[in-house]
């Protein structure tokens, strides 16, 4: 319920904050452009499988963290218009995450969505030091949001997998994220550079972030929302 309100409430702050001023164009590096286009792809799915798995319980908050994605796409896709370019349909990235979350149940699933979820924090925290005004404000936006989604996934899986099987599958939650971060360095390594952040650099704060979401969902923490890692008050963006 903490969360459902939580949701609620920014909901209510993003339907009464100013867009960006997209009139303004933008000014990005071809592989920056490329890079920004295979994220909004990712970013731009309807959630119906993930709803369809969720109880009722937890469904009212999946629904409105599917909208935010949602107006994640919707951001991403004005900012490659007003720099001139347009959206893709598809990326072969995008097709094999996705089959591989609807091929299984809900609590690994979720797994395999906060990996995304892990990348994408320091993906736009990279896109905020991008040298285009509007590109820095799409990020920041992106950005408060996944940081509220981390800990909100990391709440449904505390204490799915105890003992024992919980040792075993944060084993083969590690190589599953180290075969997508391969994936994503490798894809989107030209972009990071043009933002200054380095393929080496990347992969290490994407590793360090995913090994707190390890030790918080297998760790069995019980702290209050307010204290658990990632944790970020929302914050109103200009």
């Amino acid at each position: 319920m903490e969360w459902l309100k939580e949701f609620r409430e920014e909901a209510q702050r993003r339907s009464v904050r100013p867009e960006p001023e997209w009139g303004r164009g933008a000014q990005l590096e071809p592989a920056v452009i490329k890079s920004v286009q295979r994220f909004q792809v990712g970013e731009s799915g309807a959630g119906v499988n993930l709803i369809a798995k969720a109880d009722p319980r937890y469904r009212q908050a999946v629904e409105l963290f599917v909208a935010e994605e949602q107006n994640h796409a919707r951001l991403l896709a004005e900012l490659l218009k007003a720099a001139g370019s347009a959206t893709i349909h598809k990326h072969w990235s995008d097709t094999v995450f996705v089959w591989l979350r609807r091929a299984l149940g809900l609590r690994l699933e979720l797994m395999v969505l906060l990996i995304a979820e892990v990348v994408a924090l320091s993906y736009y925290k990279a896109l905020k030091n991008s040298g285009d005004p509007l590109a820095r404000e799409v990020a920041a936006r992106i950005l408060a949001d996944e940081e509220r989604h981390v800990p909100f996934q990391c709440d449904q899986l505390r204490g799915s997998f105890p003992g024992v099987k919980g040792k075993l599958v944060a084993g083969g939650w590690r190589v599953v994220m180290a075969g997508a971060l391969v994936a994503v360095t490798m894809d989107h390594g030209r972009a990071l550079r043009t933002l200054g952040v380095t393929r080496l650099r990347f992969a290490a704060e994407v590793l360090g972030r995913f090994e707190e979401v390890v030790a918080d969902v297998h760790g069995g923490r019980t702290a209050p929302v307010a204290t658990r890692p990632f944790r970020a008050r929302p914050r109103t963006l200009r």
